[in-house]
């Protein structure tokens, strides 16, 4: 990128900042333009607030959240100028070079996690785990859930055709299940490792199932690598394209080849919407009259929405909060009846019957292709069906569709390309029926909106996942697999196919300092608290605290969100009629393998085995680097949380180190 094409995003402090703020910011932009940093060290704000006598920002919120911002964007690559009319930041390039590129995006990733990692709470926990512990008559750690390098490429060079000297299973992890042969929570292993991944670890709203995948061949059944199936992000333009259920496409299909199938479901749509509404308090109050529901009119639809503005503006003023968070979880009528869910329901019931005016009388008491046809001639009918496959996608998109968060092999089964393994046993049968056993439950959204129990579908249909890296993933390239290795039809195959790039939109490139002043700054100067981090608020609330915060600030929300990162999209497609399942229109999923699990992984760990991981073993190269990986004191093994420099984690007891040697 030339000083040409540079893009310059201008930022100054908002109205009502002083001129001591204002004087403040513009030496550290200066301070900061003029630096020479290093690349492989994180920028000090502390060193930075003191070189620029920002002195007590505490008080002065504006000019804390603002310097907290320009630091952390700087240290992400941003450059900065300052010129007559204030300051320039100008976001980074993607280098073209993949190695450059990728030391870019993990020195963005190590911000917050070396922060994370710095925690005393994560200190603890990372020494509690690696401190030995009596377990029934052994010392054990959670070094002896770490296989030693070189006695595995010892293994694999002096039995090269043996098929078990790895022998890999998927193990489901449990918040309330304790591994056997060490004593440890399932959790507690599964959130060790995840504490050696590049990016800080989080948890994940919504749903969430971690996964281990163990090495039976071990005495403590090492752990290969880890995985976790989560609630997937509601809108991706490639992912949803690839489905063919974003709304434009959908209603273009629709009106090339109107059907009986479809106009049946779009009337059962409007009768499910309307019947999953929570009403009696909507009568009670006179909202709404028995008959509105029938025969709705533009007055109730615009009662409605009035109400749902007036419950939205009593939830955002916070004084319900706390009397939320302490109804029970099964209480769903009590929990319909908050300012939160009251106004989310009347926004929908407008919504609904709002549709069933315009569309319902084309499809009548006996949908057909006809009737669509003539609905579709409509634009406002037409519109009306285009919300109507918005909402059901937005519906079923966290039930019958998931994202791959974690995935990857630790050390030395990484050098063996076990990454493949652990992508292909994270949608294997043994995970998809776990999940539709978890989660074949109430949904707490969709129950509190119907003041009653009501379940979700929880047979998977799609998975998708990105890379970490938009220069490519080997993890995932060419990641085939005949779908007979999961019970399939032998001419089938299943795997990991590319959807398309796409640029990110997020917080990961600011501390969670930054957060926290922008947070603040929102706090002082909107009156009302917008984002309470209450469950049925919406997705990602840290997302949306960082933009009303940039917004206090009168700075671009969308250019500083935007982490300058590409990344591959992958998608795994588990059933033939993904469209026409995903959205409702077919009841029963088309599997492409048999969704009953008849075994913990093995038959893919065969294929894996087979197809990747002997072919790695018989390079001396691969050997050499697995060797590297050693268990004895001092233990130097990958699978080990990093040390940080310049603050060390807390010491292990000699007895910890010993309990790993082989």
């Amino acid at each position: 990128m030339t000083d040409k094409d540079a893009r310059y995003v201008p930022l100054a402090l908002p109205a009502g900042a002083s001129t001591t703020e204002r004087r403040g910011f513009t030496r550290l932009c200066n301070l900061l333009a003029d630096a020479q940093l290093d690349s492989e060290v994180h920028v000090d704000h502390a060193f930075w607030f003191t070189a620029a006598g920002l002195g007590d920002s505490y008080n002065m919120p504006r000019l804390a959240a603002a310097a907290h911002t320009v630091i952390d964007l700087v240290d992400q690559g941003w450059t900065i100028e300052v010129d007559k009319y204030g300051p320039l930041l100008c976001p980074p390039h993607t280098d073209d070079d993949k190695d450059s590129e990728k030391a870019r995006i993990r020195r963005q990733e190590h911000l917050r996690r070396d922060a994370q990692l710095r925690q005393p709470s994560v200190r603890r926990f990372i020494a509690s785990m690696e401190r030995s512990h009596q377990h029934g008559d052994r010392l054990v750690s959670i070094f002896n859930l770490m296989r030693d390098g070189r006695e595995l490429a010892s293994a694999l060079e002096a039995h090269p055709e043996a098929t078990d000297t790895i022998q890999p299973y998927v193990q489901i992890v449990d918040s309330a299940r304790t591994c056997e042969l060490t004593g440890f929570k399932l959790h507690d292993i599964w959130r060790y490792f995840r504490h050696t991944w590049s990016n800080a670890y989080s948890t994940v709203p919504g749903r969430s199932m971690p996964i281990l995948i163990r090495d039976g061949a071990t005495e403590h059944h090492a752990v290969i690598g880890l995985a976790a199936i989560s609630s997937p992000v509601v809108q991706i333009a490639e992912r949803d394209s690839w489905i063919q259920w974003d709304t434009k496409q959908f209603v273009a299909t629709v009106e090339a080849a109107p059907t009986d199938k479809v106009a049946r479901w779009l009337a059962q749509r409007i009768k499910s919407q309307r019947c999953e509404i929570y009403v009696e308090d909507l009568l009670r109050d006179g909202v709404l009259q028995p008959n509105d529901l029938n025969e709705p009119s533009l007055d109730v639809v615009a009662r409605l929405r009035a109400d749902a503005e007036r419950h939205r503006g009593k939830h955002h003023r916070g004084g319900s909060i706390r009397e939320a968070r302490k109804i029970e979880a099964d209480a769903w009528v009590a929990r319909a009846e908050t300012p939160l869910f009251r106004s989310k329901r009347s926004a929908l019931l407008a919504e609904t019957l709002e549709i069933q005016g315009l569309l319902g009388g084309y499809l009548g008491e006996r949908p057909t292709a006809a009737g669509l046809r003539k609905a579709l001639a409509d634009p406002k009918a037409k519109t009306q069906i285009g919300r109507l496959a918005r909402r059901a996608r937005g519906e079923r998109v966290g039930t019958v569709i998931a994202d791959l968060t974690v995935c990857g092999a630790l050390a030395p089964y990484n050098a063996l390309a076990a990454g493949k393994l652990v992508g292909a046993l994270a949608v294997s049968p043994a995970v998809l029926g776990a999940y539709r056993a978890k989660y074949s439950r109430p949904s707490e959204i969709a129950s509190a909106m119907a003041g009653r129990p009501i379940t979700r579908e929880a047979r998977l249909a799609f998975i998708g996942t990105t890379s970490l890296y938009g220069t490519g993933s080997s993890q995932y390239n060419r990641l085939f697999w005949p779908a007979s290795v999961m019970g399939g039809d032998d001419e089938s195959r299943m795997g990991f196919y590319e959807l398309g790039r796409s640029r990110s939109f997020g917080t990961s490139h600011f501390s969670d300092t930054t957060v926290d002043a922008l947070v603040r700054l929102s706090e002082h100067s909107g009156g009302l608290v917008r984002v309470n981090s209450l469950f049925g608020e919406g997705v990602s609330p840290r997302l949306r605290k960082v933009r009303l915060g940039l917004a206090a600030l009168g700075w671009p929300s969308n250019e500083l969100l935007r982490h300058g990162r590409e990344r591959i999209l992958y998608g795994v497609p588990l059933v033939e009629n993904v469209r026409d399942y995903s959205l409702g229109i077919d009841s029963h999923p088309k599997y492409l393998l048999d969704p009953l699990p008849r075994d913990d992984g093995q038959a893919v760990a065969v294929w894996w085995f087979e197809r990747w991981g002997r072919r790695r073993a018989d390079q001396g190269a691969v050997r050499e680097a697995m060797r590297l990986h050693r268990l004895v004191r001092p233990v130097r093994h990958a699978a080990r949380v990093p040390a940080l420099q310049q603050d060390e984690l807390l010491p292990v007891d000699t007895r910890g180190n010993l309990a790993g040697s082989r």
